[in-house]
């Protein structure tokens, strides 16, 4: 296995979806679908992977491509769309006759249209092959309801007709053949309804709509009215079908399709080749930013070359936003509501897949380039002068004001440097005021910077709302720092951003990774200080057990707990280790005080 597709396999995403197979002369080997693309594809690169003709596969395989989809449903359609444009070798070979159904029409007069295991180089139409039996079965229900064609095999050649050698059968009879062997039914009509089930096959509804809605039409017009019901009973039919099995509104034809994602270095692109309401192509490319290009320039020039690329003659295309660029006798789209709507989102939708799945091969491959991005985004998101390499998160912690503690946080190129992490307990505020201790807490901690002459942040992170960021203002004020260092607070309830002196928060996006960063720094100031928060309050409570004992005071509760490390030990231990510790006299008093008690 190359390191590139090692690296792809790491990295795929966990919706449904179709992946494609490719060997070093970037054919393509096999197409698959999943509900789970992760999970599928790398049960492929089990070690104990049985199969002698999958092992030949997967020995070959060189890169992947996937396609995220909504449903696994969908998946199973445009998997079976790419077999039957692209007729990969190994879905032929990797599976038994058993497993691939096609549908058939049969080269003969008046032809049979049935499903088969066996393909025959007879000039017969062979469709498919299907991944699964029951999507071939369903169509040729609804194929052999909307439309009265012959299932035998007799040998309907004009000749032998016209010699009268057969009589209609009992399918005629019970209306589902129209009974061409006898000629109740001309050539030119049976040819009508072939041409049609050809269009229902391939996924082209028009045709057939057109033939049984002039039947009815014809059946209505000689007052044949249960006839007509008939017909408009087989039209339902055909629009159920249609609903439940195409990935998009049929009445989407030959279009192209684009979605876009971007970030500060690059941009991400999404095509695809939509014909009679399925997707028959998807691609997707990554563009490098050079010279800061915005969104519409990058997808302008994707556009043009992804059109080249794939011969494609469309007259519309559908997209994420408007372009300036103008392409003669085309439609550039931007839909709004819809079908159409929703296939733009789907494209989209795989650009960001394709984009996190990019990110997550660079940030296993040089974590350096992945920093750098992220450091340069957060520049942009928090509006900053610099890049926030070094970030300092604070929180407090107490309950009704006893015992507490402030927590100071220390991250470096987005990382804890847990080294640099400092406890303060504050020394001037009584009782629960988290303004005053914030204050306190900000100025004692870059009062000492200063004067060590140490590093100081470019950004700090106060775990709170306007309140909390407007008290550690104050403190760098004082210290002339305001404006030297960028200051932001960050509430819980909604994840908003507050600026000082801006009373509109920012609200970033749920899956940015600036707001990820962020959160995490408020979450390790907030685990650090409870931790310390519950540590002091347990020692509060041991001591203040100990300091009933008369004639005990801090150095002696200090020497106890240093040597026996808990109240319950100090209990059970003996008067002689008692007066080892702490000498005869006072080792007598605490051992007295508890076994009197």
């Amino acid at each position: 296995m190359n390191a590139d597709l090692a690296l792809q396999l790491k990295t795929l995403p966990s919706d449904p979806g179709v992946y494609r197979y490719y060997d070093k002369k970037d054919q393509l080997l096999y197409v698959g679908k999943a509900k789970n693309l992760k999970k599928r594809v790398m049960s492929y690169f089990n070690k104990n992977q049985a199969g002698y003709r999958t092992r030949i596969m997967i020995s070959k395989i060189h890169r992947l491509e996937t396609t995220v989809v909504n449903s696994e449903y969908d998946a199973l359609l445009l998997e079976n769309n790419l077999i039957k444009e692209h007729q990969p070798f190994y879905n032929v070979m990797l599976k038994d006759d058993k497993s691939y159904p096609w549908i058939v029409i049969k080269n003969e007069d008046f032809p049979r249209v049935f499903m088969t295991r066996n393909r025959i180089k007879d000039g017969s139409e062979y469709f498919g092959p299907y991944a699964k039996v029951r999507p071939a079965k369903i169509l040729l229900d609804t194929i052999r309801h909307i439309y009265k064609i012959r299932s035998c095999n007799l040998n309907l050649a004009p000749a032998r007709i016209a010699e009268g050698k057969y009589r209609v059968c009992l399918e005629y009879h019970i209306h589902n053949c129209a009974g061409p062997c006898e000629m109740f039914e001309s050539k030119e009509e049976y040819d009508e309804k072939i041409d049609a089930i050809r269009g229902i096959i391939k996924g082209d509804f028009r045709r057939a709509k057109e033939y049984l809605t002039n039947q009815m039409v014809t059946f209505a017009n000689k007052l044949e009215f249960e006839n007509a019901q008939a017909v408009k009973e087989r039209m339902d039919m055909l629009d159920n079908y249609q609903h439940k099995h195409t990935v998009v509104n049929p009445s989407i034809h030959d279009v192209d399709v684009f979605g876009m994602t971007s970030d500060e270095t690059a941009a991400y692109i999404n095509y695809f080749k939509i014909e009679n309401g399925s997707i028959i192509q998807s691609f997707t490319t990554e563009i490098t930013k050079v010279l800061e290009e915005s969104d519409e320039d990058m997808l302008e020039e994707a556009l043009i070359e992804i059109r080249q690329k794939f011969n494609s003659n469309s007259r519309e295309i559908l997209l994420p936003f408007h372009l300036s660029v103008e392409i003669p006798n085309v439609k550039l789209i931007v839909p709004k509501v819809g079908d159409k709507k929703r296939i733009v989102e789907l494209s989209e939708k795989n650009a960001k897949e394709y984009r996190i799945e990019k990110l997550k091969q660079v940030q296993i491959v040089d974590p350096e380039r992945h920093t750098n991005r992220i450091m340069a985004e957060m520049q942009k998101l928090l509006r900053m002068p610099v890049e926030p390499r070094h970030i300092e998160g604070f929180d407090n912690s107490n309950i009704q004001g006893t015992n507490p503690v402030s927590a100071c946080v220390v991250f470096k190129n987005g990382k804890p440097s847990k080294a640099d992490y400092r406890i303060f307990h504050p020394k001037t505020v009584v009782g629960p005021d988290d303004y005053k201790t914030m204050e306190e807490v900000i100025y004692r901690r870059y009062k000492r910077l200063l004067d060590e002459d140490d590093d100081l942040p470019q950004l700090i992170l106060i775990d709170g709302g306007k309140g909390q960021l407007s008290s550690a203002v104050k403190s760098l004020k004082l210290l002339g720092l305001y404006g030297k260092i960028t200051i932001i607070g960050i509430a819980k309830r909604l994840e908003e951003i507050y600026f000082p002196e801006d009373p509109v928060p920012l609200y970033l996006d749920k899956k940015s990774e600036t707001l990820k960063i962020l959160q995490r720094v408020r979450d390790e100031s907030h685990r650090f200080g409870v931790k310390h928060h519950r540590a002091r309050r347990k020692n509060s409570t041991i001591k203040s057990e100990l300091e009933e004992i008369p004639g005990v005071g801090e150095k002696t509760i200090e020497m106890l707990l240093q040597k026996l490390k808990s109240v319950k030990r100090i209990k059970e231990a003996n008067l002689e280790t008692l007066e080892e510790i702490l000498g005869k006299s006072k080792g007598k008093v605490v051992w007295e005080y508890f076994n009197d008690k």
